[in-house]
Protein backbone atom coordinates (compact mmCIF):
# COMPACT_ATOMS: atom_id res chain seq x y z
CA UNK A 1 0.00 0.00 0.00
CA UNK A 2 2.83 2.39 0.85
CA UNK A 3 4.64 1.69 -2.41
CA UNK A 4 1.47 2.17 -4.44
CA UNK A 5 0.77 5.43 -2.58
CA UNK A 6 4.29 6.72 -3.32
CA UNK A 7 3.90 5.83 -6.99
CA UNK A 8 0.53 7.58 -7.27
CA UNK A 9 1.82 10.63 -5.36
CA UNK A 10 4.47 11.16 -8.05
CA UNK A 11 1.75 11.00 -10.71
CA UNK A 12 -0.46 13.64 -9.08
CA UNK A 13 1.44 15.21 -6.15
CA UNK A 14 -1.17 17.75 -5.07
CA UNK A 15 -4.30 15.61 -5.33
CA UNK A 16 -5.75 13.32 -2.68
CA UNK A 17 -5.43 9.68 -3.79
CA UNK A 18 -8.79 7.87 -4.03
CA UNK A 19 -8.76 4.78 -1.81
CA UNK A 20 -9.75 2.40 -4.60
CA UNK A 21 -6.50 3.22 -6.42
CA UNK A 22 -4.48 2.17 -3.38
CA UNK A 23 -6.38 -0.98 -2.53
CA UNK A 24 -7.51 -3.74 -4.85
CA UNK A 25 -10.01 -6.54 -4.80
CA UNK A 26 -9.04 -10.14 -4.28
CA UNK A 27 -9.13 -10.80 -8.01
CA UNK A 28 -7.78 -7.43 -9.11
CA UNK A 29 -10.22 -7.56 -12.00
CA UNK A 30 -12.91 -5.13 -10.92
CA UNK A 31 -14.81 -3.83 -13.94
CA UNK A 32 -15.50 -0.47 -12.25
CA UNK A 33 -13.63 2.30 -10.45
CA UNK A 34 -14.93 5.30 -8.58
CA UNK A 35 -15.41 8.59 -10.41
CA UNK A 36 -12.72 10.04 -8.11
CA UNK A 37 -10.27 7.33 -9.22
CA UNK A 38 -11.04 8.04 -12.87
CA UNK A 39 -10.66 11.81 -12.36
CA UNK A 40 -7.29 11.27 -10.64
CA UNK A 41 -5.99 9.48 -13.73
CA UNK A 42 -7.27 11.96 -16.36
CA UNK A 43 -4.00 13.93 -16.73
CA UNK A 44 -1.93 10.74 -17.25
CA UNK A 45 -4.45 9.13 -19.60
CA UNK A 46 -4.72 12.32 -21.67
CA UNK A 47 -0.95 12.61 -21.88
CA UNK A 48 -0.40 8.94 -22.81
CA UNK A 49 -3.16 8.93 -25.40
CA UNK A 50 -2.27 12.39 -26.73
CA UNK A 51 -5.79 13.64 -26.08
CA UNK A 52 -7.06 16.75 -24.35
CA UNK A 53 -7.98 16.42 -20.70
CA UNK A 54 -11.40 17.85 -21.56
CA UNK A 55 -12.06 15.01 -24.03
CA UNK A 56 -10.99 12.38 -21.49
CA UNK A 57 -13.20 14.03 -18.83
CA UNK A 58 -16.12 13.94 -21.25
CA UNK A 59 -15.62 10.23 -21.90
CA UNK A 60 -15.31 9.51 -18.17
CA UNK A 61 -18.62 11.30 -17.57
CA UNK A 62 -20.29 9.39 -20.42
CA UNK A 63 -19.20 6.08 -18.89
CA UNK A 64 -20.09 6.87 -15.30
CA UNK A 65 -23.05 4.83 -14.11
CA UNK A 66 -25.31 6.09 -11.35
CA UNK A 67 -26.64 4.22 -8.35
CA UNK A 68 -28.69 1.16 -9.16
CA UNK A 69 -32.38 2.06 -9.02
CA UNK A 70 -31.23 5.52 -7.99
CA UNK A 71 -30.45 4.45 -4.42
CA UNK A 72 -28.26 1.32 -4.26
CA UNK A 73 -24.49 1.42 -4.36
CA UNK A 74 -22.29 4.27 -5.44
CA UNK A 75 -21.67 5.92 -8.81
CA UNK A 76 -18.98 4.04 -10.75
CA UNK A 77 -17.06 4.20 -14.00
CA UNK A 78 -17.22 1.19 -16.31
CA UNK A 79 -13.51 0.77 -17.11
CA UNK A 80 -13.95 -1.60 -20.04
CA UNK A 81 -16.44 0.64 -21.83
CA UNK A 82 -14.34 3.72 -21.06
CA UNK A 83 -11.20 2.11 -22.46
CA UNK A 84 -13.03 1.09 -25.62
CA UNK A 85 -14.30 4.66 -26.03
CA UNK A 86 -10.78 6.02 -25.45
CA UNK A 87 -9.44 3.63 -28.09
CA UNK A 88 -12.09 4.77 -30.55
CA UNK A 89 -11.45 8.46 -29.85
CA UNK A 90 -7.71 7.91 -30.25
CA UNK A 91 -8.23 6.23 -33.63
CA UNK A 92 -10.47 9.06 -34.84
CA UNK A 93 -7.92 11.64 -33.72
CA UNK A 94 -5.13 10.15 -35.83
Amino acid sequence: VRERSRQLRTENPNVEIPIDLITSSGSGLDPHISPAAADFQIPRVARERRMSEDKVKQLVQEHTEGRQFGVLGEPRVNVLELNLALDEASRKGK
